[in-house]
């Protein structure tokens, strides 16, 4: 089975304010994307930034009537959402946006504004698969590519850039912990038994504190040598597998020039003992040929194909 997670840039039908200006270039925008999931032929695919969920359905009949979807109901406020494309039928186990017990709001911005759930849901569902049930969570965290007051994308001074920054940042970590306790729930306690896999876009990279709280434990990370060494912190651990992916291919966005893994998927103990490949983009392709993307994700309204690449394993 092959289980991946992409992100869909802006997937809107056309006539909005997000989404393509007309339908030709709707159309240009499906094919594209049909044609990837076609080739790559996942078997669950989650999927970030569905702002229409008519766009998503339409794209799921591209593919062909044995496809079935899930979507979550909590949008932000541009309408966007995570959700599943599936080969299978899948039952929808949590759809939820809230912090955890006990963490506070954060701060939003410079009026005091504060948050107390994520701004975009996270979507877990489970399906059949082909030794025990698989139980699989989708995000889409807060995006580190910063907007100011008044509909800038560019700070009036350093000062406003530094505490934007941290607001995203504060929001990007409150919203790591709240899917570390949808993870929790999933796991139940047994990731040596229980299949499980949390995805999607952290808008962060491997090492950064937001992506390590996901992890549980730390000490057997993909090629160091507790991996290999059974403790108790097995049952709760996610694994990232950023490792097993080609050091060529290890990026699913080019981000002013500069490649970044922003995309993961992270996998109990016994799932990720499963992995036969791991990759970005399409198998049979190489490295992925991405489009730079910068500080205005208005410049790309309307281009076909997506600024991200999907981040995918293959599992036995």
């Amino acid at each position: 089975m092959l289980l991946g997670t992409w992100n869909l840039e802006n997937l809107y039908r056309p006539g909005g304010p997000y989404g393509p200006d007309d339908e030709a270039a709707y159309a240009s925008k499906l094919a594209a994307l049909a044609a990837v999931i076609t080739e790559l032929d996942p078997g669950l695919l989650g999927v970030q930034e569905v702002g229409d969920p008519g766009a998503l359905e339409d794209l799921a009949g591209m593919l062909g009537d044995d496809w079935h979807v899930a979507l979550s109901s909590h949008a932000d406020g541009r309408g966007i959402r995570v959700g599943f494309l599936s080969r299978t039928e899948l039952t929808v186990v949590a759809d939820t946006a809230a912090f955890p017990p006990r963490m506070l709001p954060v701060q939003a911005d410079d009026t005091g504004l504060t948050v107390s759930q994520a701004g975009r849901g996270f979507l877990a569902v489970e399906v059949e698969g082909e030794r025990e049930p698989l139980r699989v969570a989708v995000c889409h965290l807060k995006s580190k590519l910063l907007s100011y007051p008044d509909g800038r994308f560019q700070p009036r001074d350093e000062g406003e850039r530094a505490r934007y920054g941290a607001y995203a940042l504060y929001r990007r970590a409150a919203e790591a912990a709240a899917l570390r306790a949808l993870a929790d729930r999933l796991l139940e306690g047994d990731g040596r038994e229980r299949d499980v896999a949390v995805l999607g876009d952290l808008n962060d990279e491997v090492q950064a504190a937001t992506t390590q709280l996901l992890l549980g434990p730390p000490g057997s990370e993909i090629g160091t040598p507790g991996y290999d060494r059974p403790d108790r912190g097995d049952a709760v651990r996610l694994w990232d597998v950023a490792p097993l992916i080609p050091a060529s291919e290890r990026y699913s966005r080019v981000n002013s020039g500069r490649r970044e893994l922003i995309d993961h998927v992270l996998l109990s103990h016994r799932l990720v003992r499963r992995v036969s490949a791991a990759g970005t983009g399409l198998p049979s392709d190489g490295p992925p040929r991405l489009p730079s993307v910068g500080t205005d994700p208005g410049e790309r309204r309307g281009a076909a194909g997506s600024d991200h690449a999907p981040v995918w394993v293959r599992v036995g």
